[in-house]
C-alpha cells in the first residue's frame, strides 16, 4: 500500500509540474502578444517570426547541451561528462573552485526514472525526469524573449537568432547553473525562488548589451528630444499582458515543484495570491505615478507595472504576506516608470521596455527577497545581482560585438524605414491598411 502511496504522489506531481508548464508555455504567446501590440506594424511579422524562432531554437539547445549544462547531476546524458587531465585538476571542467563551471555532458536522452529508483527515495525522487527538463526548457523560453522585445524594430533577424543559440545554450544555463544546479551562488545562499534573477535579470542584460550596441531607432532621438514611436496594436498588448500574467502562475506555482500534501497545496496556493497580489499592486502603482508624472493615464505603463510587478515577485513569491507582496509589486510598478524615463533620457532605445520591466524590477524582487525570508541577506542577495548581471552582460556584449563585426546586427537604413516586416520577411502583417 506504502507503494502505492508513493506512486501516486509521483504521479501527482509530475501532473502538476507538465500542467505548470503548460502554463508557462502559453508566456510565449503573451510576449507575442504584447510585444506585436507595442512596436509599429510595419515591424509587427517580423516580431512575431522571432517569437516562435525563438522558442524552437531554446527548446532544441537546451536538450542538446543547456539542462546537462544547468543541471549536471538531473540524470544521465546521452553523452557522458567530459574530464580531462586527471582527479584534482580540472575535474569535469570543474576548475576555478567548486560549482563554477560545470560539468560538459550533452543530449538529453529518454532515460527517466525507474519504478525502484522511486519507491526507494524516500520520497526524494517525487516527479518525472522528463517533466521537470519540459518545465525548465520553458524559463530559457521565457529569459531569450526579454531579448527580443528590447532590440525590436532594427535588428537582423539573422544576427538575432545566432544569438539565440549562444544565448539559450551555453550564457544563460551557466548561470542558471550557479544557482538552480547547485553551483557557488546556491552554495552561498543567495535567494531566487523563480528567477528574478536566473531569468528575467539575465534576459534584461543580454538586451542591455545589444541595445546599446544596435542603436535607437531612427526618429527616436533627434536634436535632443525624445520623439514616443506608438505601438501599433494597444488591445493586442493588452492581451499579452494578460496572457503573461496568467503565465505567471504557472511560472511561480510550479517552482517549487509538488502539490502532493496540504503543506505544499497551501504553499502554491499562497503562491498564487501572492503573484496576483503583486501584479496588482504594480499596475495600480504604475498607473497613478505615471498620472502624478504626466498629467495622463497612461496605458503602456500600466502595462510594463504589471510585469514589474510579477518579476518583483518571482524571486520570492511563498514567504510574503499577500499585503506585502502588494508592497513589493507596487515598487516594482514605480521602478517601471522611473526606469524607462532615465534609460529613454540616456538615449537607450527599448521599444517595450523590457530592460525597465525585467532587469530594474529583477534587481529590486532580489532585494525585498530579505523583507520576508530569514535565509537571506542583503550582501548575498546583492552578489548575486552583480554576478549574473556581469556575466549576461559581459558574455553577452562579447557575442553581440562578434556578430556586428562578422555579419552586422543592424538591417539598413532604408529596410527600417520600408519595415523589417517587408524587408526580413517578405510580407506584411495589415496589408489590408496598406495605400
Amino acid at each position: 500500500m506504502e507503494g502505492q502511496f508513493i506512486e501516486l504522489a509521483y504521479a501527482l506531481d509530475t501532473f502538476y509540474l507538465l500542467v505548470m508548464g503548460g502554463f508557462v508555455m502559453w508566456m510565449a504567446a503573451g510576449f507575442s502578444m504584447r510585444e506585436a501590440g507595442l512596436v509599429q506594424s510595419k515591424s509587427t511579422v517580423e516580431i512575431l517570426t522571432k517569437n516562435i524562432a525563438l522558442y524552437s531554437i531554446a527548446s532544441i539547445m537546451y536538450m542538446l547541451v543547456g539542462f546537462n549544462l544547468m543541471y549536471p547531476t538531473a540524470g544521465d546524458a546521452v553523452i557522458p561528462a567530459l574530464g580531462f587531465l586527471g582527479d584534482g585538476v580540472i575535474p569535469t571542467l570543474g576548475f576555478l573552485g567548486d560549482g563554477v563551471i560545470p560539468t560538459a555532458s550533452f543530449l538529453l536522452g529518454s532515460s527517466d526514472n525507474a519504478t525502484v529508483d522511486v519507491l526507494t527515495s524516500n520520497g526524494d525522487v517525487h516527479y518525472s525526469r522528463l517533466s521537470y527538463f519540459f518545465f525548465q526548457v520553458l524559463f530559457v523560453v521565457v529569459a531569450m524573449s526579454i531579448v527580443s522585445g528590447a532590440v525590436a524594430e532594427r535588428m537582423k533577424l539573422s544576427s538575432f537568432l545566432l544569438f539565440c543559440v549562444i544565448m539559450t545554450g551555453l550564457i544563460y544555463p551557466i548561470q542558471g547553473y550557479w544557482k538552480w544546479g547547485g553551483g557557488f551562488l546556491n552554495v552561498m545562499g543567495f535567494q531566487d525562488f523563480a528567477g528574478s534573477g536566473v531569468v528575467h535579470l539575465c534576459g534584461a542584460a543580454a538586451a542591455l548589451a545589444g541595445v546599446l550596441l544596435l542603436g535607437a531607432r531612427k526618429g527616436k532621438y533627434v536634436n535632443g528630444k525624445i520623439n514616443a514611436i506608438p505601438g501599433a496594436n494597444m488591445p493586442l498588448a493588452t492581451l499579452g499582458t494578460f496572457i503573461l500574467w496568467l503565465g505567471w502562475f504557472g511560472f511561480n506555482g510550479g517552482s517549487g515543484f509538488m502539490i502532493q500534501n496540504i503543506g505544499e497545496a497551501n504553499a502554491v496556493s499562497l503562491i498564487f495570491v501572492n503573484t496576483n497580489a503583486a501584479a496588482a499592486g504594480g499596475v495600480i502603482a504604475a498607473l497613478l505615478f505615471a498620472k502624478l508624472l504626466f498629467g495622463k493615464y497612461d496605458l503602456s505603463m500600466s502595462l510594463n507595472g504589471a510585469i514589474g510587478g510579477l518579476v518583483s515577485i518571482t524571486a520570492e513569491p511563498l514567504t510574503p504576506s499577500p499585503e506585502l507582496a502588494a508592497i513589493i509589486g507596487a515598487i516594482g510598478g514605480i521602478r517601471v516608470v522611473i526606469s524607462i524615463i532615465v534609460l529613454d533620457k540616456s538615449k537607450i532605445d527599448d521599444p517595450v521596455g523590457a530592460i525597465s520591466a525585467h532587469g530594474t524590477c529583477g534587481i529590486w524582487g532580489l532585494i525585498a527577497v530579505v523583507f520576508s525570508n530569514t535565509s537571506a541577506t542583503l550582501t548575498t542577495q546583492l552578489y548575486g545581482v552583480i554576478t549574473i548581471f556581469s556575466w549576461t552582460f559581459i558574455m553577452a556584449l562579447i557575442f553581440w560585438g562578434i556578430l556586428k563585426a562578422v555579419i552586422g546586427i543592424r538591417v539598413s537604413s532604408e529596410e527600417e524605414h520600408v519595415g523589417v516586416d517587408v524587408a526580413e520577411c517578405g510580407m506584411e502583417a495589415y496589408p489590408e491598411f496598406v495605400k
